[in-house]
């Protein structure tokens, strides 16, 4: 069971991965920056919750490519329907 811990208890073990936590990304026009909450996965089985921070131009960027990799993973999914059976 994976245990959840705040952000400045103890030292920590080095992170894996991170994965976003399945809430809206925000936006805060007066600091000109979107936010979009994180898990922080540790070696040592711990997660951590943080904010990944995006200027608009990188907040531009990544939607460029997140429809690319939505793109790609049509066309692959079409591809595979399309192989004939054995």
């Amino acid at each position: 069971m994976k245990q959840k811990t705040q952000a400045g208890e103890g030292a920590w073990a080095s992170v894996t991965h991170v994965t976003p936590l399945k809430r809206d990304a925000m936006y805060d026009h007066r600091a000109q920056q979107a936010a979009l909450g994180v898990e922080l996965h540790h070696t040592d089985g711990r997660t951590t919750e943080s904010v990944l921070v995006f200027t608009p131009g990188q907040v531009e960027l990544y939607a460029i490519q997140f429809a690319q990799l939505i793109d790609k993973r049509k066309q692959a999914r079409q591809e595979e329907r399309e192989l004939p059976m054995h």
